[in-house]
């Protein structure tokens, strides 16, 4: 303690040396006057000398009332809320953050803040920002009751997402050394722990439901080639080619159920590498000329011969165009043709987007059933889908595959005249300086 006093005042009261050089001036201009008065005798010698003490105590005395007035009137004018480190606070935690003052203005938010609700602006107030109902009652509630609050809402913007909101009210110090209590509102994304949930529940019904028959069917001719048939060879080679069927049937489902799974688990990430689709669209109907030449179907390629770029998965988007050509090679072979090309063209709001287009001559597809068609199990003749092995998931997972991507998908049909299906994605921006 005693270093630390000393030092404070060394500090505090400068050296002798250099306030008598600041006071030198002062010193030698009274040091005159007096003299003069002496001289003169206005002013006898005793006083003249008194004055002289007063004036070089008041020049030399550290005195530090107008440093300590300023100082106050520095600290009033900055708000302790509202200092560099409670910005650097609120910009350092990983969720959208939001600060607000018991007004409801926002003092502080970080990126992530902004880029969930980009309405959001500083000293402005939030419930103009965050429209959401369950967001402004949970806030009002908070701000009323300084009582620490949640909600669970969905954003349905770019993509569907469950949110949770806490506000948590966080004590402050006022200018005049009191406390007050702001808002500290925290978002955090709930969509994959509701995705696990829905997907689990998902597959447990439609698994359950999908793999009944196959599962009957496998058993009852196991029960038959251990019992009455036996012995017998034709029956034998028979029932076992059945069974294979089946059993192809069930891991098919199964694939497709985890595709789905996996796709719908990050629907809300966005892919962000850079591919060429057009080799991808080319390998995928060289690896189908087999079905399509057991189904005498051709496979008409129109593609461009220089790359198109778009930011996707590539995995995904093998798995994509093999299930739209399959599906036009399965669905639509009556029409002994399918088509598929690639065109670059502009989306409603003008933004460049690329289609790739997959077009069968078959029996096309009723009006009514066109909106379904991308659900789940959902199959517009369930028994020539099961004959086909088809898995009723297909276009489900084509659905979630081109969200995933920020995509759209088309399909237009009319009946006796085949069917086609469009799937659209935002064009790639070429790199800067191409």
């Amino acid at each position: 303690m005693a270093i630390d006093d000393s030092s404070s005042s060394s500090s505090y009261f400068a050296p002798w040396s250099d306030r008598l050089r600041h006071s030198a001036i002062i010193l030698l201009v009274a040091g005159l006057a007096l003299s003069v008065f002496v001289a003169t005798g206005e002013l006898g010698v005793a006083r003249a000398i008194a004055a002289f003490i007063c004036i070089a105590a008041a020049a030399l005395v550290p005195w530090r009332l107008h440093d300590a007035v300023t100082s106050r009137e520095d600290v009033r004018g900055v708000n302790p809320v509202e200092a560099a480190a409670v910005s650097a606070v609120v910009a350092g935690m990983p969720d959208p953050a939001v600060l607000l003052d018991r007004a409801g203005r926002v003092l502080h938010l970080n990126a992530a803040a902004a880029q969930l609700a980009p309405a959001l602006r500083k000293n402005e107030l939030a419930q103009f920002a965050l429209r959401s109902p369950e967001i402004i009652t949970a806030l009002r509630e908070a701000i009323a009751t300084t009582e620490p609050r949640r909600a669970t809402y969905l954003d349905h913007v770019p993509v569907d997402r469950w949110m949770e909101l806490i506000i948590t009210p966080v004590p402050v110090p006022t200018l005049f050394g009191g406390t007050d209590k702001c808002m500290l509102m925290t978002f955090h994304d709930q969509t994959p722990l509701r995705r696990v949930e829905e997907m689990r529940a998902d597959f447990v019904a439609n698994a359950s439901h999908e793999l009944r028959t196959p599962l009957a069917a496998l058993s009852g001719f196991i029960d038959t080639l251990q019992g009455p048939a036996k012995d017998d060879v034709k029956a034998r080679e028979r029932f076992l080619g059945i069974m294979h069927a089946q059993a192809t049937r069930m891991a098919r489902l199964i694939d497709d159920l985890l595709s789905l799974s996996r796709v719908e688990l990050s629907a809300h990430v966005r892919p962000d590498t850079s591919v060429d689709i057009v080799p991808i669209i080319r390998q995928v109907a060289d690896g189908l000329e087999p079905l399509a030449h057991e189904r005498q179907v051709t496979i008409d390629i129109d593609l461009p011969e220089l790359p198109v770029t778009i930011a996707g998965d590539r995995e995904e988007l093998l798995r994509l165009f093999e299930n739209l050509i399959e599906n036009a090679l399965k669905y639509g072979a009556s029409g002994g043709k399918v088509i598929v090309s690639l065109v670059q063209a502009a989306s409603a709001d003008g933004a460049p987007e690329v289609r790739v287009l997959v077009r069968d001559f078959g029996p096309g597809i009723a009006p009514e059933h066109l909106p379904r068609l991308t659900e789940r199990f959902y199959r517009v003749d369930v028994g020539d889908s099961r004959a086909q092995g088809g898995t009723g998931l297909g276009l489900s997972l084509v659905k979630h595959i081109v969200n995933r991507h920020r995509g759209r998908l088309l399909i237009e049909s009319v009946p006796k005249n085949g069917a086609t299906f469009t799937a659209c994605f935002p064009q790639a921006k070429p790199p800067a300086g191409a």
